[in-house]
């Protein structure tokens, strides 16, 4: 009996113990990645900026001069926004977002509509495969004419150019209702209500998602594009006037607010996508 006793107790004793490290290198690889990496990369560009003292491509230290000149040091009742930022970035914003909400809506109610009906699909999929490969910029002329100098061209340009990628991933993912729910609906008699947005809808979201990240970063692009092309306001025409003044500082500090957009709408975008498809088991919880 004792013999038995000691030999449980000295094998409880000397069980390994779980990980615990684990945690700790997870939060410094991300550190790195969202601090060290990029403070790298400001210095190296900071120091080869200079070695090459070219006029077009100026050292981050003076872009972040131009930065907070340009869109900053406003007052508080203005977010801190300058008054450049107030009359150009926030109708950049609200078109840019504007166009991308109408274009998910759009394609999202008709890629679902189309992905439910063979028959729809077999007769618009060539439409659709034409549409899409047409270059929004080309059609910017044509938008000109039909609609009025400034934001309804702007906006159409957004709409028209990323509604391809929701409509498309819409009608892939509303195909993709399992044949057993299916015929589930069919034998119970599920509402048609109940049948969309009980099951063809949280079938289709994971390429719904998909589909509007890329549309997110397309509406960015379109909306410079749109707005270096008879704009009265906004960030694209900011961009081109400084470019016209061989103000490259400016110029960069223009960039780099496009690029903090496009990071920080894609980064919201993405917390709602975890937090909508959190039943999904192959959910990311982390990173991009």
């Amino acid at each position: 009996m004792s013999t038995s006793t000691s030999t449980g107790t000295t094998g409880a004793a000397t069980a390994p113990a779980p990980p615990t490290g684990g945690a700790g290198r997870r939060a410094a690889t991300t550190t790195g990645q969202w601090v060290l990496v990029p403070l790298v990369v400001v210095v190296v560009w900071e120091i080869a900026a200079r070695a090459g003292d070219s006029p077009f491509f100026p050292p981050p230290s003076d872009i972040a001069v131009a930065f907070w000149e340009t869109w900053l040091g406003g007052p508080a009742s203005q977010l801190f926004l300058s008054d450049v930022a107030v009359d150009n970035v926030l109708p950049s914003v609200a078109r840019l977002l504007g166009g991308w909400a109408i274009a998910v809506v759009v394609g999202v109610v008709v890629g679902c509509a189309i992905g439910r009906s063979a028959t729809a699909m077999e007769y618009l999929g060539p439409l659709l495969a034409f549409g899409r490969a047409i270059p929004p910029p080309a059609l910017v002329t044509v938008f000109l004419v039909l609609f009025e100098l400034g934001t309804p061209m702007q906006l159409a340009t957004i709409i028209f150019g990323v509604v391809w990628p929701v409509l498309l991933n819409s009608a892939d993912g509303a195909r993709s209702v399992h044949p057993t729910q299916v015929a589930t609906a069919r034998v119970f008699r599920i509402p048609r209500r109940q049948w969309i947005f009980g099951v063809v809808l949280p079938a289709a979201l994971p390429k719904i998602f998909a589909g509007m990240r890329v549309s997110l970063s397309l509406a960015l692009i379109l909306m410079v594009i749109s707005e270096l092309v008879g704009a009265t306001n906004g960030i694209g025409l900011q961009l081109a006037l400084a470019q016209r003044r061989f103000d490259f500082d400016t110029m960069w500090a223009a960039v780099v607010l496009l690029g903090a957009l496009g990071h920080l709408f894609n980064s919201v975008l993405l917390a709602v996508e975890r937090r909508v498809l959190a039943w999904q088991p192959g959910t990311r919880k982390g990173g991009s």
